[in-house]
This record gives structure tokens, C-alpha cells and sequence, in this order.
């Protein structure tokens, strides 16, 4: 298992972040898109290290277009030699409208065909292909010379998509090389929901694997009973050769102090998640969906204070691995190990950084 570390940061400290990851000992570097844009943020941590893996968790798909999401990809894995990861997300319906004066309509079909698209024009720039791509969203028919950058001497960047619904993370299993748990999930929605719709969409590729990013779609449903090819389907097993990405809450401390401070900084990052419309099928699936509602009423009249007092002890240790650190990565392995692939260690308070290091290394040796 690979552990990595995140961060939302601005580009004056991207590369100090990236450069103590990798000190550390941590496998990649993932940064989020919220106030600084982190295609630049990856560009200046690429630059400034040497071994880490350096990823967007997210970048907002749907405020850009497929060609320069398949130039900026492109220029990050020349930066990285090969060490980047490109992770999309839609956002949601308000800021895609009203912060970036986007379209939106069918999230799922138009990030399916969003990928596809980067994927024709990174053919036509490293095989030859003729940049020929004509959707219902992007049509992308135009590439001269003068504009194309030639193959990538490290290949294709892998794209890893973001999704809690079943229609999205289906698309990431058909489109592209991995998927991005968002970190308000359960084990239970995990094996019941997300492996098996990952496992819908491996069925619906064919031709040439995905790893190497050449993933072409056939256009129609395979029967879902059918096996894939590219590993077990079943839920609880991991898809051979495509990346899961999870960040799991981690409520731990040294003494009961600190455990208390873990556990009050988690109850409100949950309570938060918790009282989004789009995230209540994962209470659903453990019969609180009431909790939603409750929570959203709160958020409205900004009580978060309130919000995190609703997130009892049963709800907290579903959603986080709770327990003294030397139980921590025993306890991801157990619920998590056989799914993910990789993990970020979710950790919504502050905390003594001496804490993390003999955690990462079970992981890592798991």
C-alpha cells in the first residue's frame, strides 16, 4: 500500500510541502483546488523534488476544457519525469455556474466524455493519431504542428477520478486509471456501492488497457454478469492494475486529552460532509439518512458548533479508525487493505507529527 500526504496550499509553499513529504518518507503528494489553482502548485513541487509522486485531489474537470487539461497534464508529467497524477472532480451544480460560469448538465456523461477527449488528443500528439474527437459536450477536430508538443518521453499521465454516486464512479471504472474515494465513505458503502460500480465500468472497456492510458469504450453494456479481465469483480476485491485512492478519517492521540481534540476536530469535518445532499446515499446505507437533513438545517443557520455535537460515537468510529496509534494501521488494513491501493491519512485537527512515522511504515509494508 502507498501512503501518501496532501495539503491545500498556495504555490509559494507547494515545493517546502513536497520536499518534507518526501523527507518523510511518504510516497506521492496530493493538492486540492480551493483558493490556488494546483496545477501550479504540482508543477513547483514537481520541480522541487525527486522521487515522490506529485497529484491534484482535486482539479475542477468541469471549469476547464479537455485541451488544456491535456496540455497542462501533458507539460506536469515532462516537469515530473513521469511522476504525475492527474485527479478530477466535478464540484458541484452552484460553483461550476456561478464561480466559474461553466456549464453544467449530466455530470456522468460529460466527465466520461471530458476523459475521453484528453485521451484523443494525447493520441494524436504521441502516436500520430488524427485528432478527430466529435461528442455531445467536446468536439476537438483541429491540431497543427505548430501546436503539437510530440510524444511524452514518460508516457501518458494516469487520470484518476473523483465520485461518491454510482453513475460517476462507474464512469471512472470504464474511463479512466483510478478513482478517488472521497473521504466521506464507510467500509460498508465502500465494498457494497463503489467496488461493484467500479467493476460495471471495467466491463464496459475494452481494447487496449488502461495503465497505458489507450482506453477506448465500446459504446454498450457488457452483460453484468461478465468477468473482467483485468482482475476480480466481486465486491471487497481490488480491480487489477487500477488505482484506488482513499483517505480514511484517523482519530488518534497519545492520552485521552488528545484523543478528545482528534475525536471534537473529526465530529465537525463529518458533520460538514454529512449535511450535503449529494453525500447522504453513504448514511443511507447505515439507515441515517435522517442525520442529512438535520445536518443541512443547521448548516444553514451556520451552527457548526452544533453540527458536531450530532455526530455520535457510532456514526465517528464508521467513518474513522479510531484507537491509540500503535492500533491504527492494524485496524486501515483491516477494513481497507484488500481495496485500496493507496491512502492518504485523513486528519481534520492537530497533531504531533512524531505520531505518523511508525504508522506509515505498516501501512507501507502491508
Amino acid at each position: 500500500m502507498k501512503v501518501d500526504s496532501g495539503g491545500v496550499v498556495g504555490p509559494t509553499g507547494a515545493a517546502a510541502l513536497a520536499q518534507d513529504a518526501q523527507a518523510r518518507g511518504y510516497d506521492g503528494l496530493w493538492l486540492g483546488e480551493t483558493a490556488h489553482d494546483p496545477l501550479i502548485g504540482v508543477a513547483l513541487a514537481a520541480a522541487g523534488t525527486t522521487r515522490i509522486e506529485v497529484g491534484t485531489s482535486i482539479t475542477v474537470a468541469f471549469a476547464r476544457n479537455p485541451m488544456n487539461l491535456a496540455v497542462a497534464a501533458n507539460d506536469l508529467q515532462l516537469v515530473g519525469g513521469g511522476r504525475f497524477l492527474l485527479g478530477l472532480g466535478t464540484q458541484i451544480k452552484p460553483h461550476i455556474t456561478r464561480r466559474f460560469s461553466m456549464p453544467w448538465s449530466q455530470p456522468a456523461a460529460r466527465m466520461r466524455e471530458l476523459v475521453l477527449a484528453i485521451r484523443a488528443i494525447w493520441d494524436c500528439w504521441n502516436d500520430g493519431a488524427a485528432l478527430d474527437f466529435r461528442g455531445e459536450f467536446y468536439t476537438h477536430t483541429l491540431m497543427t504542428p505548430f501546436f503539437d508538443p510530440g510524444p511524452n518521453p514518460h508516457g501518458r499521465p494516469p487520470v484518476l477520478l473523483a465520485g461518491v454516486g454510482e453513475l460517476m464512479t462507474k464512469v471512472a471504472g470504464e474511463v479512466a486509471d483510478g478513482f478517488l474515494c472521497h473521504p466521506f465513505t464507510t467500509e460498508r458503502f465502500l465494498r457494497e456501492v463503489t467496488v461493484p460500480a467500479l467493476a460495471t465500468g471495467r466491463a464496459l472497456t475494452t481494447g487496449r488497457t488502461l495503465a497505458t492510458g489507450h482506453a477506448l469504450a465500446t459504446g454498450h453494456a457488457l452483460a453484468t454478469g461478465h468477468a473482467l479481465a483485468t482482475g476480480r469483480t466481486s465486491a471487497g476485491g481490488t480491480l487489477d492494475g487500477f488505482t484506488i485512492t482513499g483517505a480514511p478519517f484517523v482519530v488518534t492521540g497519545r492520552d485521552e486529552q488528545e484523543l478528545a481534540a482528534a475525536a471534537r476536530g473529526t465530529r465537525k469535518q463529518l458533520a460538514f460532509y454529512a449535511s450535503t445532499p449529494a453525500y447522504r446515499p453513504v448514511l443511507e446505507i447505515h439507515g441515517w439518512g435522517d442525520l442529512q437533513e438535520e445536518l443541512n438545517l443547521l448548516s444553514k443557520r451556520g451552527a457548526w458548533d452544533e453540527m458536531g455535537d450530532l455526530v455520535d460515537d457510532e456514526v465517528l468510529n464508521t467513518f474513522a479508525v479510531v484507537g491509540e496509534p500503535d492500533k491504527v494501521a492494524s485496524e486501515i488494513i483491516r477494513r481497507y487493505g484488500d481495496v485500496m491501493t493507496r491512502i492518504t491519512l485523513n486528519t481534520p485537527y492537530e497533531s504531533d507529527q512524531l505520531l505518523w512515522p511508525d504508522i506509515v511504515a505498516a501501512l507501507q509494508a502491508s
